[in-house]
């Protein structure tokens, strides 16, 4: 397995940077990782991506050596089985259902004796059988990142107790749904801000997993420094490509359109 540019990151107490696949395409996976960017978002929970599409970004992403980081809709040990055998290098989980969720997933995602992943020797992740299964069953175990998504009451109210659990690298809030759970749909909203702080100590205090937030989303528009500031390991930096290439032709045709009169 080929090393987590994400769990590098966070070994060297660096803020890791990952951007957003919104197009059905694994050369937008080849572009995220030769622009030098940590990880390649890949979401299953707001898109029609199938395993198929998924399996071709995971090889893309490796062959420019930037990490997968796969969002799911569910806690589903099967589909988390069949991305980490493609190859996966980072699940992401939303709307993990507290301590007891964040433990279902930490037994889906690590071999014993950490979790109970089912085993299967010739996958694409352990090499189609070319490397040991003792050396396939460590490295899986060392190198994958685990993402919980704690955007509901019961995840927000045990986020220090989840950030303390064994097999959990990040623990994640999801700003949209966060902002409606708080019932505040304000991106200045001083409340928002201090709870999301609050959050970030609870986190930290536990001196397990890191934070995860996203960087200039429109719900809470934060900078590097104020991720970094907050604790911040992991951050998924906004604006996505599709809204890139939006702006960019709308200013393309805004400028020829002037320029004609």
């Amino acid at each position: 397995m080929q090393e987590n540019r994400v769990r590098r990151a966070l070994r060297e107490n660096r803020l890791a940077l990952g951007t957003y696949v919104t197009f059905a395409d694994p050369q937008v996976v080849e572009i995220i990782g030769l622009a030098g960017f940590d990880a390649a978002f890949i979401d299953m929970e707001h898109t029609t991506f199938d395993l198929g599409i998924i399996s071709q970004m995971i090889a893309a992403a490796e062959l420019v050596g930037v990490t997968s980081m796969i969002r799911i809709p569910g806690n589903d040990e099967n589909l988390i089985l069949r991305l980490l055998d493609a190859g996966a290098q980072g699940i992401i989980i939303p709307h993990i259902d507290g301590v007891e969720g964040a433990k279902r997933a930490v037994d889906a995602v690590r071999y014993a004796p950490l979790g109970h992943r089912g085993g299967a020797g010739g996958t694409r992740a352990a090499r189609f059988g070319t490397v040991s299964w003792e050396e396939h069953t460590r490295t899986s175990n060392e190198n994958i990142i685990l993402s919980v998504m704690t955007e509901d009451e019961r995840g927000i109210s045990e986020i220090g107790q989840i950030a303390q659990l064994p097999g959990i690298d990040l623990v994640s809030i999801g700003p949209t749904d966060f902002s409606e759970y708080m019932g505040i749909r304000d991106p200045q909203s001083p409340v928002i801000r201090a709870r999301l702080e609050e959050l970030a100590a609870e986190v930290k205090a536990a001196g397990g997993a890191k934070l995860s937030m996203p960087m200039n989303h429109p719900a809470f528009p934060l900078s590097a420094s104020e991720l970094q500031a907050m604790g911040v390991g992991y951050t998924h930096v906004a604006p996505p490509p599709t809204a890139l290439l939006l702006r960019s032709l709308q200013q393309r045709i805004t400028d020829i359109r002037a320029e004609l009169g």
